[in-house]
C-alpha cells in the first residue's frame, strides 16, 4: 500500500510529501483562513482529473500516430453546498493538430477510463481514523 503524508505547517498551509521525492503545498479558501499561497484541495482534485485524462489521451495518441502536440484539457466545474462538494464536472480535450475524427469515440473511451475517473466511479469505501494523544 502506498502512503502519501500531508503535514499541517501552520497558518492553514499544508505540505504533502509524495514517495519522498516530491512535495506540494496546499492552501485553503480565504473563508477558512487561506492566503492564496497554493492550490486548494478541490483544485488539486480537478488538476488530477485533467492531468490524468491528458496523460491517457496523450499515451493513446503517441501509440496510434495521432498528433497530440499542443493538446489541452479543460475541466469546468461548479461548487455546491450542504454538503460542500464539486459538481457538474465537464472535461474537454482539445487536439488542435490531430486528424482523428474517425477515432473520436475511441479517444472518448480512453479519456473516460483514466484512473482518477475510474476511482471516482468505482469507489466503495473511504475509511477514516483519528489518532490523538490522551488529554492530560
Amino acid at each position: 500500500m502506498t502512503t502519501i503524508t500531508t503535514a499541517y505547517k501552520g497558518d492553514m498551509l499544508f505540505q504533502t510529501q509524495i514517495n519522498g521525492h516530491h512535495a506540494i503545498l496546499a492552501d485553503v479558501p480565504a473563508a477558512l483562513g487561506g492566503k492564496d499561497r497554493a492550490p486548494t484541495p478541490p483544485e488539486y482534485f480537478v488538476i488530477s482529473m485533467g492531468t490524468c485524462v491528458a496523460a491517457m489521451v496523450a499515451n493513446y495518441c503517441n501509440t496510434h500516430d495521432i498528433d497530440a502536440t499542443d493538446m489541452t484539457v479543460d475541466v469546468n466545474f461548479e461548487k455546491a453546498d450542504k454538503p460542500t462538494r464539486l459538481t457538474d464536472l465537464k472535461i474537454k480535450v482539445v487536439l488542435p493538430h490531430a486528424d482523428c475524427m474517425d477515432q473520436e469515440k475511441v479517444l472518448l473511451r480512453v479519456a473516460e477510463h483514466c484512473p482518477v475517473h475510474e476511482t471516482i466511479n468505482l469507489l466503495e469505501d473511504v475509511d477514516f481514523e483519528i489518532v490523538a494523544h490522551p488529554c492530560d
